[in-house]
């Protein structure tokens, strides 16, 4: 059993509870280990089609780095999919939403941006206090941030360490939808059950599409593409499924396969 998060599935869905509230669920290497193992089991399962993270209690969602433990003496050791196992995973085209429940500081917050979207309740901070520190972002942070909200906005958190609330989040536009204290898990949930309601092969591919596409040279080379999730979705029986659902005017029942 985990030691470090917990993992609870309800029907389709994955959530992944971050389980060190004691230090803000600040993650140490034993703990990404950890997390790394769930989501692998998360993208591999192929009755499991959305994931949430989220942190206990109402403190955090996530301080990022457990800087006690590595000053301590603590084993420090590559994680090869990073923070929380997910800011250096770039090969799971399932979507996974963070629901930040408090603070989402450096790392913490490094997560939050590796995930497909981010509900935030009322109560939520974010930052990437590393400068202040002698420290980067190096978990992605420094890359992801300004693809999202561009370079001038980006900038004015990297370069400061400034902290920002949820609502600023959203009007910058790293953050989906806010939530009253105490309700982002539950609304993670609903963004979820939206995702659930579409064909899974179909998310999958246009996720894929739409973050290879970001590396294309131009928007004709990114639309003209080979996405293997693309692939999967057209030889599907879901691609068959969807229109005739529609025509029969009624729910379609999805496969995934």
């Amino acid at each position: 059993m985990p030691q470090f998060c917990s993992v609870e599935k309800e029907g389709r869905l994955t959530i992944v509870t971050i389980q060190r509230p004691d230090v803000m669920n600040s993650l140490h290497p034993p703990a990404n280990k950890e997390l790394e193992d769930v989501f692998n089991d998360f993208a591999a399962d192929k009755d499991q089609w959305v994931a949430i993270i989220t942190g206990a209690g109402d403190r955090a969602f996530s301080a990022g780095n457990d800087l006690k433990y590595q000053a301590s003496g603590g084993e420090m050791f590559p994680i090869a999919t990073g923070f929380a196992g997910l800011t250096d995973r770039y090969d799971c085209p399932k979507p996974v939403i963070a629901a930040v429940n408090g603070v989402a500081m450096g790392g913490g917050f490094e997560i939050a941006l590796a995930c497909d979207l981010i509900i935030a309740a009322e109560n939520a901070v974010f930052a990437l206090p590393e400068p202040r520190v002698g420290l980067a972002a190096l978990a992605g942070g420094i890359h992801r941030l300004p693809r999202e909200i561009g370079m001038k906005q980006a900038m004015g958190m990297l370069l400061t360490g400034r902290r920002v609330s949820a609502e600023e989040g959203k009007s910058l536009g790293f953050v989906n939808d806010v939530v009253p204290v105490g309700q982002a898990l539950e609304g993670a949930k609903a963004w979820a059950a939206q995702i659930l309601e579409c064909a899974p092969l179909s998310v999958r591919g246009s996720k894929q599409a739409a973050m290879e596409g970001m590396n294309a040279a131009s928007l004709q080379e990114a639309i003209k593409g080979k996405y293997e999730q693309i692939h999967a979705m057209r030889k599907s029986a879901d691609f068959v499924e969807g229109p005739l659902a529609f025509s029969e005017k009624r729910a379609p029942e999805w496969k995934g396969e």
